[in-house]
C-alpha cells in the first residue's frame, strides 16, 4: 500500500493508490466523481474461500439512532453462541468498540498513522484488541475535526487490515459499523467495494428515521445491480413512538425486505454503558440481554437477503398517513398546535 500522508489532499491520496496500485488493481470502479480501485490483495481462490466461511454485515442508520450499541450489544448475543466476530468501527468517534473493550475509545488506525507518518509502520497489534467474548476489535478514526475527509479512513483501515492478514480463516463474522447515510464514497465503501455484502438498517418510528433507512436501501439498490450487496432487513430500535412496531413492519414489507427484530426500549441498555459494558455482559439474565441474543440468532440464521425497493417521499408519508402518525390534511402542515 502507498504510504499515506497527512499532508496531501484527498484528491492526491486516491491518485496516489491507484497509480501505486495500478499494476495489480489495472480496473478502476468509477461513481461520479469518486472513484476507487478495486485492490486485491489475495489470490481469488483465497478470497472466495474466506467469503464462503465469513459472512461481512454493515449496519447503517441513521445518527444517532443507536447503531454502535445495537452492534456491539447483537456482536456479544453471538459471540455468546460460540461465534467468532470481528467488529471494525467505520466512525471517526471511535465508539463502535468501547463496550467490547471497556475503554473510552481504543487507538484508531488513523490517529497512528498520523504520528508515525506512513501506513508502512504501522503493525496490526497495533490497531487490532481484543474484546469481550474473544471478540476482534478495530477502529478507523479519522481526521482530526474540520480537516480532512473521515471517508478516507475507512479506505486506509479495511485496505490495511486486508493486506496485514485480519481475516483471518476462524472468523464467523466480520461487522462494520458505518456513520450515517450512503452519501459519502468512504463510508459507502463496506458496500462499493464488495467488502459486506450483507446491510441491516437500525430505525426506530420516528420519521427522520424512516427517511433515512429509505435512503440507505437507495444507496443498496444502486450498488446491488454491480455485486451482491444485499439487504438482510431492518431492526427497530425503538424509541416508543406510536404504533412504532407495525409501523416498521409496514415499511419493511413496502421495502421488500422483514424487520428482523423488534428491539423494545429499556433503560439497563444505558446502565450497561455508562460501565461501559453490553447488556449481555453486564446483566445477562436480564430481558434486555435476551433480546440481543434473539436479535443475534436472527441475524445468524437469516436468509431472506433482497434487492430493496425504496419508496419515493410521496409514499412514505401515504405510509405515516395510513398509521395516522401524519395528517392528511395538507392545510395543518406549517401551524403551531395553538393556531389550529
Amino acid at each position: 500500500m502507498s504510504a499515506f500522508r497527512n499532508d496531501i489532499t484527498d484528491s492526491e491520496y486516491i491518485e496516489r493508490i491507484h497509480s501505486t496500485q495500478q499494476a495489480t488493481a489495472p480496473q478502476v470502479q468509477t461513481r461520479g466523481a469518486f472513484f476507487l480501485p478495486r485492490i486485491i490483495y489475495r489470490s481469488a481462490d483465497s478470497a472466495d474461500k474466506r467469503r464462503n466461511i465469513m459472512r461481512q454485515i454493515a449496519i447503517y442508520g441513521k445518527g444517532g439512532i443507536g447503531k454502535s450499541t445495537t452492534t456491539q450489544n447483537t456482536v456479544a448475543g453471538l459471540a455468546s453462541l460460540g461465534k467468532k466476530v470481528m467488529i471494525v468501527g467505520c466512525d471517526p468517534k471511535a465508539d463502535s468498540t468501547r463496550l467490547m473493550l471497556h475503554a473510552k475509545a481504543q487507538a484508531t488506525v488513523m490517529d497512528l498513522v498520523r504520528e508515525l507518518g506512513t501506513v508502512e509502520d504501522l503493525e496490526l497489534e497495533d490497531v487490532l484488541k481484543v474484546g469481550y467474548g474473544d471478540v476482534k476489535c478495530v477502529e478507523s478514526g479519522g481526521p482530526e475535526p474540520g480537516v480532512g475527509c473521515a471517508g478516507r479512513g475507512v479506505i486506509t483501515a479495511i485496505n490495511f487490515l486486508e493486506e496485514n492478514g485480519a481475516y483471518t480463516p476462524d472468523l464467523d463474522f466480520v461487522f462494520y459499523d458505518v456513520l450515517g447515510d450512503v452519501v459519502c464514497g468512504g463510508f459507502a465503501m463496506p458496500i462499493r467495494e464488495g467488502k459486506a455484502e450483507e446491510i441491516y438498517i437500525v430505525c426506530s418510528g420516528e420519521m427522520m428515521a424512516m427517511y433515512a433507512a429509505n435512503n440507505i436501501a437507495k444507496g443498496i439498490l444502486k450498488y446491488a445491480s454491480s455485486g451482491k450487496v444485499r439487504l438482510g432487513g431492518l431492526i427497530c430500535n425503538a424509541r416508543k413512538t406510536d404504533k412504532e412496531y407495525e409501523l416498521i413492519e409496514a415499511l419493511a414489507a413496502k421495502l421488500g425486505t422483514q424487520m428482523i427484530h423488534f428491539v423494545p426500549r429499556d433503560n439497563q441498555v444505558q446502565r450497561a454503558e455508562l460501565r461501559r459494558m453490553t447488556v449481555i455482559e453486564y446483566s445477562p439474565e436480564h430481558p434486555q440481554a435476551n433480546e440481543y441474543r434473539e436479535l443475534a440468532r436472527k441475524i445468524s440464521e437469516n436468509k431472506m437477503l433482497v434487492v430493496p425497493k425504496p419508496l419515493t417521499m410521496d409514499e412514505l408519508e401515504e405510509l405515516l398517513m395510513e398509521f395516522g402518525i401524519m395528517e392528511a390534511d395538507d392545510e395543518n402542515v406549517g401551524k403551531a398546535e395553538a393556531a389550529r
